[in-house]
């Protein structure tokens, strides 16, 4: 796997970022960023991972 494939957590992202993992999974959701569901559990928050490069995107939008 190459670093711009590497996976995220939530948590990651939103340290990154600098904010709330609210804001990140609203962001994945609204399609701001692009984030790949795994199963969980029932009643259980949205488990998500974020390519990398979905980050590097966001934080860099003019390499777009």
């Amino acid at each position: 796997m190459t670093i711009e494939n590497e996976l995220l957590t939530v948590q990651e992202v939103a340290e990154q970022l600098r904010v709330d993992v609210t804001t990140v999974r609203r962001w994945i959701k609204g399609g701001v960023l692009k984030g790949v569901k795994l199963p969980g559990s029932p009643g259980q928050k949205g488990n998500y991972r974020i390519h990398r490069s979905e980050v590097d995107a966001v934080l860099n939008p003019a390499k777009k």
